[in-house]
């Protein structure tokens, strides 16, 4: 292992999957193989396995924690997992395959770096398939592993996994991803073939294992290279002798990167000044990246209160009070025309009104339809009217800046995840 003050990347990464794929077992055989369970789970896990009359650990136990899982045999929640290699640090999102919980992929999604998506060998490309893809490609996730799972179950068969990898790759085509950002890796998460070791039943596969994989993939997020955006969280003033003088604001950096000396824009309201200083509880830094919380001192005295962007001077973002955008709708209780809510985009909240669904996406033919309502798990696009207005980005460029939540008044519940513009281009139905 690593020693103590070595730096290691960290990895976000989501899985997805139909029902019975084999997720849950996948998910343990990760940490079960990278000895990241404490010996007493694996205790527990061993004694359950025996009283089911199983002769080999049941490693879906180490992951399905919640008692309603366990007794269903299905996973409900997202769940995250944190474990570690010699070379990588990793976050995995595990969550939920069946259909109902389909609005908890855009939750586990929604911060990853790479979707490990899962199919059955036996059973091939299904809808659920689709709509989780369609889910990663939408919530630009930029790379995908296609894990197709239980191959010990059709005999190692080369020219069955080819199909089902040639079927996948067309579908990712007609996502937007590139072949590169895709690898197919086929692995059996019961018996552990090419999980963390190599199989000696898929000679004819000559890729990675998946931990190889997810120890080897490029980790620097798209959001470093993009221009600078924060959003202020809290303006900090000490009210102590020494300082004060101090003013400051505090937030995470979104995207980009800043630095002394850079000039940035307040908005909504507009006004241009200079970074003096970029502050961190560890000290002063010569430059802030992307995920970085930092404290941003700047060379005027402006007011800026919390819901603020600060954003870089030469590329800044539209502010407008009017948003087209891509909704995932994710409560059971449907979008009406015209509907009041609430929307937080960064640390804004503000009151909305939402027009009437232009369309929605049929997850079967991945074309536009028709829609004069949103439902749980739909996908559609709608008019949002703001009452104040937005520096908003197209998601397509920036994720961070280019998503909201839209919130129930009444109840404090999140109704759906927005994204600004067309993320996905598809092709209205016939």
């Amino acid at each position: 292992m690593g020693s103590a003050g070595s730096h290691r990347d960290l990895l976000r990464f989501a899985t997805a999957g139909s029902v019975d794929d084999g997720k849950s077992t996948l998910v343990g055989r990760l940490l079960y193989d990278t000895k990241s369970v404490l010996a007493d789970q694996i205790e527990a896990v061993q004694r359950a396995s025996v009283d089911k009359g199983l002769s080999t650990p049941d490693l879906s136990l180490l992951v399905d924690g919640l008692r309603a899982e366990r007794e269903q045999g299905i996973t409900i929640d997202v769940a995250y997992r944190y474990f570690g290699t010699p070379t990588r640090e990793f976050v995995l999102a595990d969550t939920p395959g069946h259909v109902q919980y389909t609005r908890n992929t855009v939750t586990g999604a929604s911060t990853a770096e790479l979707g490990v998506l899962l199919v059955d060998a036996r059973n091939g490309i299904v809808e659920q398939t689709r709509r989780h893809a369609t889910v990663l490609a939408m919530l630009r996730v930029p790379r995908l592993v296609l894990a197709i799972n239980k191959i010990d179950l059709v005999g190692y068969d080369e020219e069955t996994l080819r199909a089902i990898e040639k079927e996948f790759t067309g579908l990712a085509r007609s996502l937007g991803f590139a072949d590169d950002a895709v690898q197919t890796i086929p692995v059996s998460a019961l018996v552990g073939d090419n999980v963390v070791e190599r199989s000696e039943h898929t000679p004819w596969y000559d890729g990675p294992t998946l931990l190889g994989h997810l120890e080897s993939v490029p980790v620097v997020g798209p959001e470093v290279a993009k221009p600078f955006r924060m959003p202020v969280q809290y303006v900090i003033r000490p009210r102590t002798e020494e300082l004060h003088d101090y003013r400051g604001y505090a937030g995470q950096i979104a995207a980009g990167t800043v630095a002394p000396g850079d000039t940035v824009v307040v908005l909504p309201e507009g006004r241009e000044t200079t970074v003096t200083h970029v502050d961190t509880a560890d000290g002063p830094l010569d430059e802030g990246t992307a995920g970085r919380s930092v404290t941003i001192r700047l060379a005027d005295d402006i007011d800026i209160s919390r819901g603020d962007m600060l954003v870089a001077a030469d590329a800044q973002p539209a502010v407008t009070s009017e948003i087209d955008a891509t909704l995932c709708w994710l409560s059971d209780k449907p979008l009406r025309p015209n509907a009041r809510l609430l929307l937080k985009h960064g640390t804004r909240t503000t009151q909305v009104m939402v027009g009437a669904p232009e369309s929605r996406i049929d997850t079967d033919t991945l074309t536009e339809v028709e829609a004069d309502a949103l439902s749980l798990n739909d996908i559609g696009r709608v008019t949002v009217r703001t009452a104040d207005p937005l520096p908003v980005d197209e998601y397509a460029d920036i994720r961070a800046t280019g998503s909201f939540l839209l919130i129930d008044p009444p109840t404090g519940n999140t109704l759906a995840a927005g994204l600004v513009g067309t993320p996905l281009a598809l092709s209205p139905a016939e």
